[in-house]
């Protein structure tokens, strides 16, 4: 059996899932409201939270973190065996090509969301230790601070640390490779996508949740 063309599909698909814009849709159907065009203009939870409720923000989040972890969790096991030593490797592309999806989303001209909460999903697969303190780094930051975008930004960080340290000392040997690669990369990304963000804490500009 020649598993490539099964591969290459997984990963397409899981990308397929992780650019459906959830956050465009609730929005359209709920408010009859292009959320592109109200608040920060994003397509996350968190924009659809604070322009059209919390309820539908949380709907958001829980949709957008199904597409990271159904993809990551089911679509590798149609291409490969369970025992396969390939299995972690094709999670981690497929988790990846799903946050890239949500970030590029093909249906909406490749301009979507910071990718946070369909990273949950995928890390919840990948490293279910590291996503528990990174979401409890999430959960702490929230509180204090009630500015959403400071606390992602230090929920992803912490989970590179805590994935890096589980895989040492071998990040990035044969077995470990790709996620010590996702465990950098992903964080390094989401951090990248929230620089407007970063710019406004700078100048104590950055809205709190609740305003």
């Amino acid at each position: 059996m020649n598993e490539l063309p099964w591969i290459l599909l997984a990963i397409l698909a899981a990308y397929a899932v992780g650019s459906v814009p959830f956050g465009w849709l609730v929005a359209r159907l709920a408010k009859g409201v292009d959320i592109r065009t109200v608040g920060s203009g994003n397509i996350g939870a968190t924009n659809v939270a604070r322009s059209i409720g919390k309820p539908w923000g949380l709907l958001v989040l829980l949709l957008d973190a199904l597409k990271g972890l159904l993809p990551t969790a089911l679509f590798p096991l149609a291409a490969l065996e369970a025992s396969d030593p390939r299995l972690t490797h094709l999670r981690v592309f497929c988790g990846l090509a799903a946050i890239v999806g949500h970030m590029f989303p093909c249906w909406l001209r490749f301009r979507g969301g910071k990718g946070v909460a369909t990273a949950l999903g995928v890390v919840i697969v990948l490293s279910p230790i590291a996503s528990a303190i990174a979401a409890g780094v999430f959960a702490v930051t929230v509180a204090l601070s009630r500015i959403v975008s400071l606390s992602s930004m230090l929920a992803a960080s912490s989970y590179a640390v805590v994935a890096l340290w589980q895989l040492w000392p071998a990040p990035f040997s044969g077995d470990t490779w790709s996620q010590g690669l996702f465990s950098v990369a992903i964080p390094l990304l989401i951090v990248l996508r929230h620089r407007s963000n970063l710019k406004r804490l700078l100048r104590g500009e950055e809205p709190r949740f609740g305003q």
